[in-house]
């Protein structure tokens, strides 16, 4: 049988290890995807460090696939090898459920994801439900693509739920792949922006992208926000957040993981009809919109490119806060 390289985990919490396994077959309604690129996100290093519940021991990570279709399954029409396809995070819902059944399937029970419940993109080939997988342009820049089917999307749905007001403020804390993407999007819709972060790389950034405002992760703001998201996964930056937000304003925690949160007080950081939202995941209907949007809007993350040999040191990088922007890992050779 035909093999391929592939990353996996190694049982142990931080471990992961090159592997060679055999190449994948698709089930009936699933397509087989031969990896071009495979974006690295904060998430990965969750799933590597144990850090969110282990799914499947020894799994391949990485759920920011850009790849060709080479097989599909017997049942699958709406898809023939040849084409171009973006594999996410959510990768399998029920369909039938009362969240599935509202539109809400973010929200199903029974949802498994890629490079958790399933084989993921850190390999040369992975398979991947036809129906949850996005078509993508034969023009669209692999290395560019890739950051925003996690980083991009996530970033979308935690903007959409900031309920920001035409022309507001912004407040971003920390300002790594998925928040640089983020920011883009809402300065292009005319909200001015402040970053708080930690980190020379991640302030140079946001200065390079044209941030109205560049601080530490817990500086007070010159102003009010209108809204605030809350990309890093330390729970002691929410009621900085909250207190830094006007009345009626929002605050959304838009990680998977995060610390635990301090005790609020009600008076500081609720009060005044604050609210207090998180995100999980994202709809297909949230991928498919957002990535409209960022072609014609030709949003473009700052990525830096990995060979596949070095994803353990990338990996490490993330870890120990040494990276900027978006990681991409080359994968085809």
């Amino acid at each position: 049988m035909p093999v391929m390289r592939a990353w996996r985990t190694t049982g142990a919490s931080g471990g992961l290890e090159a592997v060679e396994d055999t190449v994948p077959e698709p089930a009936a309604d699933e397509v087989l995807v031969e990896v071009e690129v495979c974006g690295i996100c904060r998430t990965d290093l969750h799933v590597i460090d144990h850090e969110i519940p282990v799914h499947r021991p020894r799994v391949t990570p990485g759920h920011q696939a850009i790849g060709t279709v080479v097989d599909v399954g017997d049942d699958v029409t709406s898809l023939q090898p040849g084409a171009r396809v973006g594999v996410a995070w959510l990768r399998r819902t029920c369909g039938e459920c009362a969240f599935c059944r509202r539109g809400a399937e973010n929200l199903c029970p029974y949802s498994e994801y890629t490079g958790w419940d399933a084989d993921g993109g850190f390999a040369g080939y992975l398979v991947a439900p036809a129906a949850y997988v996005y078509p993508i342009a034969a023009d669209a820049d692999a290395l560019e693509t890739a950051p925003l089917l996690c980083a991009g999307i996530i970033g979308y749905r935690a903007l959409q739920r900031a309920q920001l007001p035409p022309g507001g403020t912004l407040g971003i804390y920390g300002f790594g792949s998925s928040a640089h993407v983020t920011a883009q999007l809402a300065m292009a819709g005319g909200a001015r922006v402040f970053a708080m972060t930690r980190g020379v790389q991640n302030r140079e950034l946001a200065r390079e992208l044209g941030v109205d405002f560049v601080g530490e992760e817990d500086e007070e703001p010159p102003e009010p926000l209108d809204a605030a998201i809350v990309f890093a996964p330390a729970g002691g930056l929410v009621p900085v957040a909250l207190r830094a937000t006007a009345s009626g304003g929002t605050v959304v925690l838009a990680g998977i993981e995060m610390s635990d949160l301090p005790p609020l007080s009600y008076t500081e950081s609720l009060f005044r009809e604050r609210d207090l939202r998180t995100v999980t995941a994202n709809t297909r209907e949230d991928g498919a919109r957002f990535l409209a949007l960022a072609r014609n809007l030709r949003l473009r993350p700052t990525v830096t490119a990995v060979p596949f040999d070095g994803l353990a040191g990338a990996i490490d990088d993330l870890r120990r806060g040494r990276t900027g922007g978006s990681l991409v890992l080359r994968v085809a050779s």
